[in-house]
C-alpha cells in the first residue's frame, strides 16, 4: 500500500485513467492510460468476457498500466464465468544466471485458471522467477535473510543477503526453463503488446520497491462453449481430475482449492491483519486522511 499511495501520489500511476479499447475480431488492443495495475486487469477481463460471450476467443494486448499484484485473481474471474483464461505481465529485466553482468529478461508472472464442473476453479499462479520479489523485499524490510538459490547481488554473485538481493537479480525457476517461459511473456505481454514509444520504459531496470507504472500485459480468454461444447469440456476435465486426485495422495492438489478455502473462512471470520502491518496502514491512512475502519481493529 506505501508503495502504491507513493507512485499515485509521484503521478508513476495515473489516479484518474480513461482506458481505451481498440477492436478487430478476436483482438483487443488496450492503452489503460498509466492505471493501477489490479483496475486495469479487471476492466481488460470485463471487455474480454464481453466479447467472448458471443465467439471462441479473445487475446488482449495491453499497455501502459501498473503492475498486476496477484495475477492468477483475474483467470480465476474470468473461470467462475465458466471461460479459460490465461494472464501474463511483462516485467523490466530482473531474471539472471550466476555470473550474468546484468539482468536479462523480466520474471513475467503468468497465470491460467480454468472452471471445473461443481468445483471450485483451478487457479495456477506463478512468477518465472524461483521467488517472487516482494519475498525479497519483505525480507530486506525486516532485516532478514534470504534462502540461498533466490537471488543474486548486482555483481551477478548468489546472495542470502535480502538487501543485496534487492539491489540485485533474481533467478529463474528451473534454470534454462523458467527463462525460456519468461521469453513467452516477453513476446506475447511486450513484444506484441507495446508501442514503439515504450522502447525505452521497457529497458528500464527495477530498483527500490518496483510495481513500475507503464507496464504491459496479455490476457486471453477461451469460451468451451463455441471451441467444443460446455458437456464435453466438462466432462474431460473432471475425468482427468479425478484421476489426478486419486492417484494424488498427500503429494500433490489441485491449484486453486487452498486459496478458495481460505477465501470461504475469510468471508466467514473476516481476516487476521498481523499488528506491525496494521501499524503501518493506520499510518499510512493518518497520511492520506483515510480513518483506520473500526471493523479491523481498535485505533
Amino acid at each position: 500500500m506505501p508503495t502504491y499511495v507513493t507512485k499515485l501520489r509521484s503521478g508513476e500511476y495515473n489516479p484518474k485513467p480513461h482506458p481505451r479499447f481498440e477492436r478487430v475480431d478476436a483482438i483487443l488492443r488496450m492503452d489503460a492510460d498509466g492505471a493501477m495495475g489490479q483496475w486495469a486487469g479487471l476492466c481488460a477481463i470485463r471487455e474480454c468476457l464481453t466479447v467472448v460471450r458471443s465467439q471462441p476467443a479473445v487475446l488482449c494486448f495491453a499497455r501502459n498500466l501498473g503492475h498486476l499484484g496477484a495475477v492468477g485473481l483475474l483467470p480465476l474471474l474470468a473461470a467462475e464465468a465458466g471461460c479459460f483464461a490465461l494472464a501474463i505481465q511483462r516485467t523490466p529485466p530482473l531474471l539472471a544466471l550466476p555470473g550474468s553482468t546484468g539482468p536479462l529478461i523480466g520474471h513475467s508472472p503468468i497465470a491460467f485458471a480454468s472452471p471445473v464442473a461443481d468445483s471450485v476453479p483451478i487457479v495456477f499462479d506463478m512468477a518465472c522467477s524461483v521467488a517472487a520479489r516482494g519475498h525479497v523485499l519483505l525480507a530486506a524490510q525486516r532485516g532478514e535473510a534470504i534462502p540461498e538459490g533466490w537471488a543474486l547481488d548486482s555483481e551477478g554473485h548468489p546472495t542470502t543477503d535480502a538487501a543485496a538481493a534487492a539491489d540485485g537479480m533474481l533467478l529463474p525457476a528451473g534454470g534454462y526453463k523458467g527463462l525460456g517461459i519468461a521469453m513467452l511473456g516477453e513476446i506475447l505481454a511486450g513484444s506484441l503488446s507495446c508501442a514503439l514509444d515504450d522502447r525505452g520504459a521497457m529497458r528500464e531496470q527495477v530498483r527500490g520497491a518496483g510495481a513500475v507504472g507503464g507496464g504491459s500485459a496479455f490476457f486471453l480468454l477461451i469460451n468451451p462453449d463455441f471451441v467444443n461444447g460446455k458437456a464435453t469440456f466438462d466432462a474431460l476435465v473432471n475425468d482427468w481430475v479425478g484421476d489426478f486426485l486419486l492417484n494424488a495422495g498427500e503429494v500433490a492438489r489441485l491449484p486453486g482449492r487452498r486459496a478458495a478455502a481460505a477465501e470461504r473462512e475469510a468471508a466467514d471470520k473476516g481476516i487476521e491483519i498481523a499488528e506491525p502491518i496494521a501499524i503501518r496502514l493506520r499510518e499510512l491512512g493518518s497520511q492520506v486522511n483515510v480513518q483506520w475502519p473500526d471493523a479491523i481493529g481498535p485505533p
